[in-house]
């Protein structure tokens, strides 16, 4: 059978929402793009404890200290099911955080902004996660099964934290001056950041094209981008605070909220490993790879040794 005859097989299987499978012929671009995403989630989530990390001992209550303990947990859990996914298509754990450590993968650009205050952890939540959500519902329908099926899981628990960081953000909304102006310089540094989350242009986005004729992607950069604007220009109404954009205005002949350019230069300067916090990030991350060598090495051992005795059984 010819490549082309495989690879119509194959395009005729996702035009019938069929997934594929580990096991399927793909062609090794699917493959590439696919390990590409993934693996760059899954940095994303490992990488995004960091930020959220840095208030656990700080935080106001025991009851918001353990809530987000809970969170930062998750995102380890994300980290583990997505790695789990990307391997099934052949790239091995290793080679993946030895792409991150390197610079070589990237991950998403919003954890390269610093917390500042306990406020940004409900802005976090809120406008974060809430971008991630509008990505990530749309990839449980994705076309590659072991992604899809991860991320079911992952949206429910990302959705909660969505809630979490919104009703964070409520109580202080409804507190002192101090706590309010604390909120709504929370949701200034982020609402643009959140924005970046989704991409570059639909324009200036090379992969695009090809990512939704796969079916790894459902919709466009800027059709998520419009669709979260839509959501939190009616949700910031709840908190009685304003987005930061003097052109955020509804537009009843489109049915959309009319907004204001985004600082692409700012995005692709913190995407190139410019940004305020990309250093501190991945130094992070390559102190704990490296000072967790003794624990692989151990765990290997086990694993060697716990072999040996069931062969020798």
């Amino acid at each position: 059978m010819s490549i082309q005859d495989l690879e119509q097989i194959f395009q005729d299987k996702i035009d019938k929402e069929i997934k594929i499978e580990p096991k399927d012929w793909m062609p090794e671009a699917y493959r590439k793009t696919n390990i590409r995403q993934i693996s760059q989630h899954a940095h994303s989530e490992v990488v995004g404890m960091l930020p959220e990390g840095n208030w656990i001992s700080r935080a106001p209550s025991l009851k918001r200290k353990a809530i987000l303990i809970a969170k930062v947990q998750d995102e380890a859990g994300h980290g583990l099911y997505l790695y789990s996914s990307a391997e099934t298509l052949g790239s091995s754990r290793d080679e993946m955080i030895a792409d991150l450590l390197s610079g070589k993968a990237k991950y998403s650009s919003i954890f390269n902004y610093p917390t500042l205050t306990w406020a940004d952890m409900g802005a976090v939540g809120w406008l974060v996660d809430g971008a991630a959500i509008l990505n990530q519902v749309m990839l449980c329908r994705t076309s590659y099964g072991p992604y899809a099926r991860a991320m079911v899981r992952i949206c429910k628990e990302e959705s909660f934290h969505q809630r979490q960081g919104f009703e964070s953000l409520l109580v202080l909304s409804r507190g002192t001056d101090e706590q309010k102006a604390m909120c709504q310089d929370a949701i200034n540094r982020w609402w643009w950041p959140s924005l970046m989350m989704f991409g570059p242009k639909d324009s200036e986005s090379t992969n695009s094209d090809q990512s939704m004729k796969w079916k790894i992607k459902r919709k466009t950069n800027d059709e998520l981008r419009q669709q979260f604007i839509d959501m939190c220009a009616e949700q910031v109404k709840i908190l009685n605070m304003t987005l930061p954009d003097e052109q955020l205005k509804w537009n009843a002949q489109t049915q959309h909220y009319d907004f204001g350019e985004i600082d692409w230069n700012e995005f692709w300067n913190v995407v190139k490993g410019n940004g305020p916090c990309n250093k501190q990030r991945l130094d992070a991350r390559k102190k704990a790879w490296n000072d967790g060598e003794w624990v692989r090495q151990a765990a290997a051992a086990h694993a060697e040794k716990k072999l040996k005795k069931q062969k020798a059984a």
